[in-house]
Parts: C-alpha cells; structure tokens; sequence
C-alpha cells in the first residue's frame, strides 16, 4: 500500500501516493568501488534528486560483488527511471515493494 505525503506547491495542496522501490544496478567490480568512488555516486545521486521536480528519496544502497541494490521511494517506476537517466546510472530491473516483514512479523496479534 502507498503511503501519502502531502506536497506544498504555491500554497496548494497534493496528495502524492508514494511507492518503495528495490532497484537492481549491475555494476561488475562494485564491491571494490573506492570509498572516493563511493562518494562521488552518492554526491551524484543527491544533487540529482535536488534538481528534480518531483519528490524523491534515497533510502540506502547495498554494494555486493558485482551488483548494487538501492532502495528508494518516489511516485513511480518512471520517475525512477527519471533518476536513473539524469545521473547516469544503469537500472536492470526495478521492482515495487508491496510488503516489508521483519522478524516482528512472526509474533502473533
């Protein structure tokens, strides 16, 4: 289920369904990114965000051997895409999150 952040656009107010998204980068060599290297994509994704005009949140990114997973939430696939196309990283697949479970989840009601 989306949840709804509410927006202030020149004293009008918007409804805005946001939606959590796992993105797959192929990256091969990603887990022996520098941590200058590290830096310089994170500043990128960040100042991409702030030039968009559209809400948008990076959550964090897993670094594996050759594979980079972030999580982010934004309104849907083709902002993601947005993203992705204005900073210049690769997407191989995006996925929506419909449900986080956790070990709380196994305790009864």
């Amino acid at each position: 289920m989306s949840n709804p952040l509410i927006f202030d656009y020149c004293s009008s107010f918007k409804t805005i369904y946001m939606k959590k998204f796992v993105i797959e980068r192929n990256l091969p060599g990603a887990g022996n990114l520098t941590t200058e290297e590290l830096q310089s994509m994170s500043q990128t994704s960040c100042e991409t965000i702030n030039k968009m005009d559209k809400p948008y949140h990076w959550i964090q990114s897993f670094i594996t051997g050759d594979k980079i997973y972030c999580i982010h939430i934004a309104e849907s696939e083709d902002v993601i895409k947005e993203h992705s196309r204005m900073s210049k990283f690769p997407i191989n697949t995006i996925s929506e999150v419909k449900v986080v479970i956790d070990p709380l989840t196994g305790n009864p009601v």
